[in-house]
């Protein structure tokens, strides 16, 4: 296992921090297709760009990916996977993380990618905001994630302790 892509039924899941530590401990280079999707003022990146950003390292002997965009690259990060690990958390877990981590971001005003920064206005007031894409997209992932990941070969983690048993595993 040398390529992983890490999936989420929900923003705050834990995706980078698995990434993260997943990519360290399998000495791979790891990507946040966030940070490559979101340009200054968080404008978006076409599909053609996110493309062209996305298949020279997917083409790599090793890598971690945190996310899979499948809107804009359909499955070139899943179908380049050794591993699509899945992270199914209860919303009772992601949740009041997102909600913590929104709160904290807004108000030590972190930035996030290419100097973009979460305001009351994109968390609250945006319909594209995080917090209201993760309420929206939860009940849908859920529920269509076993048929889209049925292809690949795919660990679905469904609790914070199945996820710290698994990164166990690799020392």
């Amino acid at each position: 296992m040398k390529r992983v892509a890490i999936v989420s039924s929900a923003s705050s899941s834990g995706k980078t921090t698995l990434g993260t530590e997943l990519a360290r401990r399998l000495d791979a280079p790891f990507h946040e297709l966030d940070a490559l999707h979101h340009g200054p003022n968080w404008t978006e990146a076409t599909a053609s760009a996110l493309r062209a950003k996305v298949e020279p390292i997917v083409a790599g002997d090793a890598w971690v990916v945190d996310g899979a965009y499948r809107a804009k690259l359909g499955d070139l990060v899943l179908r380049n996977a050794d591993l699509v690990v899945w992270l199914d958390l209860p919303a009772r877990v992601w949740l009041p993380r997102l909600i913590r981590r929104t709160v904290r971001r807004m108000i030590r005003r972190e930035e996030l990618w290419n100097g973009n920064r979460e305001t009351v206005r994109n968390v609250v007031f945006s319909r594209d905001s995080l917090l209201w894409y993760s309420l929206r997209n939860y009940p849908r992932r859920r529920r269509l994630y076993p048929t889209e990941l049925a292809p690949y070969e795919v660990v679905r983690l469904r609790t914070p302790k199945e996820v710290a048993q698994w990164l166990a595993r690799f020392g």
